[in-house]
């Protein structure tokens, strides 16, 4: 006999567990101390299995021989109900492990950041944190187990690396937490956890003197003319290394002698202009005949399809007898930094032309030419000393002051 709701909501404990059954397989199981569960006793190949449909009340009569029904249908087309209600389930779990969540925060965060810094995220990830802790579940990740993984990373000697992947899983377990997937977030737990990372700067080149030799160096280098190019560049804009070797020339109006650099491949997401001087014009124009067809003002050695590679700078300047505790690709942004500030140019200025980082990123948005006047003015002034300090003169530098 079926059951209906009054039978069921009034059924009541007994000395032992009992049954009321509804048909079909289906039965509610009263416990002793008054849980009542729903079960479906079935056959598959031959052998006897039971699956749970939920527990009353939550899980209504009429919902329970929905879920019936549904399992009849299972076997009525040979799947076992059991073993598909299991796989959902891991695949549920599944998209709660951290390697699910950590690739959907970032596919919800990296659309808004620099195409280089979203590489090194999602690389960082998948080299040094997935491959230990990625198929746990968000809460079954503990502070000793994550810390282990950035004990590894440390071991290498990355040091700093370390410290952004801890970075990096806090916010995608924040991200979790956020989304439901997560309780807590491990990382935070591990604050003092890592040794801090001692401020370490880019070497560079900053006297007068070794700055005009460093020039003349560059300008007798014997390997390949497009790196040459490069080093001869550098000094004159003085970007971020991967700034100058992903060059495009669309970026860039020669009549205009200005360089936009768009926002995708800014570390801070906003476009910078980086006025060029006659010295900068002259180089580029120079290059056109070799590069010009093609995207890359720095084509790869390899492939006109890629941008020069991350070490070809400072691997010429190793080949030129610079160690890197005396020079870096980096190193001439230091150079100009140092060398413009003692010649009483205004901080801000210099500050913007070097695209540093902006606290507040909608004002960096829309203030990429702050300044440009006066760091055009800057750029000539600076690429003018540069040429003399290259042919030996004693210098006395064009300071702001003077040239307003």
């Amino acid at each position: 006999m079926k059951l209906n709701e009054a039978k069921v909501r009034y059924a009541k404990p007994q000395d032992k567990d009992y049954k009321l059954s509804d048909g079909r397989g289906m039965y509610m199981l009263v416990k002793t101390n008054g849980s009542k569960y729903w079960r479906l006793n079935y056959r598959f190949r031959g052998k006897a299995k039971t699956l749970a449909l939920g527990v009353y009340p939550d899980a209504s009569l009429k919902k329970a021989r929905a879920r019936r029904d549904e399992a009849r249908t299972q076997l009525d087309d040979g799947i076992d109900p059991a073993a598909a209600k299991q796989a959902a389930k891991l695949a549920d779990n599944k998209a709660d492990t951290f390697e699910a969540v950590a690739r959907e925060w970032f596919q919800q965060h990296s659309p808004g950041w620099a195409a280089n810094h979203a590489s090194k995220v999602i690389r960082r990830l998948e080299k040094d944190i997935f491959p230990w802790v990625g198929d746990k579940p968000m809460d079954a990740i503990d502070p000793p187990e994550l810390l282990k993984a950035l004990r590894r990373i440390q071991a290498r000697g990355a040091l700093e690396t370390a410290h952004r992947a801890k970075a990096t899983c806090g916010q995608v377990f924040r991200y979790g937490i956020a989304t439901g997937r997560a309780t807590r977030d491990p990382a935070a737990d591990l604050r003092g956890a890592l040794p801090p990372v001692k401020p370490t700067h880019f070497a560079s080149v900053t006297d007068p003197r070794e700055i005009g030799n460093l020039l003349r160096v560059i300008d007798g280098y014997r390997g390949d003319h497009i790196t040459r190019y490069a080093l001869k560049l550098a000094p004159l804009v003085f970007v971020r290394p991967g700034e100058l070797r992903g060059a495009e020339w669309s970026e860039i109006d020669l009549e205009a002698a200005e360089w936009r650099i768009p926002a995708a491949r800014m570390k801070m997401n906003a476009v910078h202009i980086v006025p060029l001087s006659k010295q900068a014009v002259a180089i580029l124009r120079d290059m056109q005949p070799a590069t010009g067809g093609g995207r890359f003002v720095f084509p790869g050695a390899r492939s006109s399809q890629r941008c020069m590679s991350e070490n070809t700078i400072t691997a010429a300047l190793r080949r030129m007898g610079y160690s890197g505790k005396e020079m870096t690709g980096h190193g001439f942004r230091s150079m100009a930094s140092t060398r413009l500030n003692e010649m009483g140019w205004k901080p801000d200025v210099i500050e913007r032309q070097l695209a540093h980082a902006e606290r507040d990123p909608i004002r960096a948005a829309y203030n990429y030419a702050e300044h440009l006047p006066e760091r055009r003015k800057m750029m000539q002034a600076w690429a003018d000393y540069l040429d003399g300090l290259k042919g030996g003169a004693d210098v006395v530098p064009i300071r702001a002051n003077a040239s307003a």
